[in-house]
């Protein structure tokens, strides 16, 4: 196990990690590579899902905004504006905010719907161009999910951590609660422990809060926020309207019952402000960043006081769980299907639920495994390649099974005939046995019974 909690929640922009995120960190990886004095033309090439859903998801503002130097986690909305007028109306590109490069998105970013590059679906190639006309770097990469991307041999391109290995590596659920039983500690605790190698307490805790801060901001700024989502399909938001009914109507004691409309109200505030291009953080994807935050809020208000270490221990297990499938199978939606990123946050949300309620360390398995289990084969059929129908309320369907699913851990003693390594295994079969049309294609499912154009 060689990824932090910190690698598997990142801040991003809206409305896709592997689409937008992960493209994006690409792009600006290519783009610290060149010589802009040596440079007269960059062009890339995208295949297979990100080609055929890609301009639904912005791909090409993504390209477009880490060629010129931008993170995921730091751009502001001012820069997204300034560069994309840039290059769209003024067909330039300031490379690496470093050098003013002729560039146009229509023809220097082709989208080759029947191609692809042979390790995964996302794949993305991009080169550079001498003055001569002569190809001068080539660089193809993979953006497998979450935000993680891949160079084109495969080899990953980690972001938050070093190499020096943590003190207990997991790439199974029997290996984590091994770990834990041998050092008699919960899974946060244990997670803990493993983080500790490549930050200090107060940096990862540091860390942490600024993850639940920004995961409030999404939910608070999506609950305020009216209005129509981009990409054409009319999609209007429909979080605000549907809190301020709750806050109208519920009594301090229906606060606390009233679960499915507040988890719904939640979940669905932050994926409309992930579909609009807000700021979120991928949980472990943007396509289903609203479950972890919307189960957290849930549990803080409505529940329970809060307090810092709740906070901690419900990110650090979440991302423990989240480890096991980005070890054991798949984040993205291309490759395996929705349940690589609702089933797989419903799974983590649970468990992290059923951790700061008390649960034991097989609770939390249990829940988690009940958690997906419940997803599995679930598919990916955007309508018009947009993060809107079905994604939306698929997260408050996912935030829902969530805490039913630690309930019903909570409520039993641990024992589970299926373990949760034996899910994740069947999830990824299921992924692989899955349709190609059914992975973030928009060429079957929903997507092709409406039959909308990709936007």
């Amino acid at each position: 196990m060689t990824h932090s909690v910190l690698d598997l929640f990142s801040i991003g922009i809206g409305p896709s990690s592997s689409h937008t995120v992960g493209p994006m960190r690409a792009a600006c990886l290519f783009s610290q590579s060149l010589d802009p004095q040596n440079l007269k033309r960059i062009t890339c090439e995208l295949y297979g899902s990100l080609a055929l859903t890609g301009k639904g998801h912005g791909t090409q503002n993504a390209i477009i905004f880490g060629l010129s130097g931008f993170q995921p986690d730091t751009i502001s909305a001012q820069d997204q504006a300034s560069t994309l007028s840039k290059a769209y109306q003024q067909q330039t590109l300031i490379l690496n905010h470093q050098a003013s490069l002729r560039f146009s998105p229509d023809d220097d970013i082709v989208f080759l719907t029947s191609q692809l590059m042979p390790k995964h679906s996302n794949g993305l190639m991009f080169q550079a161009y001498n003055h001569n006309g002569e190809l001068i770097l080539r660089s193809g990469y993979y953006s497998v999910g979450g935000g993680f991307i891949c160079h084109e041999d495969g080899t990953p391109i980690e972001s938050n951590i070093s190499t020096q290995q943590c003190p207990f590596p997991f790439n199974s659920t029997a290996k984590l609660i091994k770990a834990c039983k041998q050092e008699g500690c919960s899974i946060s605790q244990l997670m803990l422990k493993n983080e500790l190698t490549w930050r200090t307490e107060t940096a990862l805790k540091q860390d942490l809060l600024k993850l639940w801060e920004v995961m409030n901001a999404s939910i608070e700024s999506g609950l305020q926020t009216e209005g129509i989502l981009p990409g054409g399909l009319q999609v209007k938001r429909r979080a605000p309207k549907l809190y301020t009914a709750l806050i109208s109507s519920t009594s301090t004691h229906n606060r606390k019952t009233d679960i499915l409309d507040w988890l719904s109200v939640y979940a669905m505030a932050v994926n409309e402000e992930n579909a609009a291009g807000g700021r979120v953080v991928t949980a472990p994807t943007n396509g289903a960043a609203g479950i972890i935050p919307a189960v957290l809020k849930y549990y803080v208000e409505h529940l329970s006081v809060f307090n810092e270490k709740t906070i901690i221990d419900y990110l650090l297990t979440a991302g423990a769980i989240g480890i096991l499938y980005k070890e054991g199978a798949s984040l993205s939606a291309a490759e395996v299907g929705c349940q690589g990123e609702v089933g797989v946050a419903c799974s983590m949300a649970a468990g992290a639920l059923s951790a700061i309620q008390g649960g034991s360390i097989w609770q939390v398995e249990n829940a988690a495994e009940i958690g997906m289990e419940h997803n599995l084969g679930l598919t990916c059929d955007p309508i018009g390649g947009l993060v809107q129908i079905p994604c939306i309320e698929r997260n408050t369907m996912g935030a829902v099974k969530a805490v039913n699913a630690a309930r019903l851990a909570l409520n039993s003693d641990g024992r589970h005939l299926v373990s949760l390594d034996k899910v994740i295994a069947t999830m990824m079969r299921t992924g692989r046995d899955m349709q190609h049309q059914y992975k973030e294609t928009s060429l079957g499912g929903l997507a092709i019974q409406v039959n909308m154009p990709e936007c």
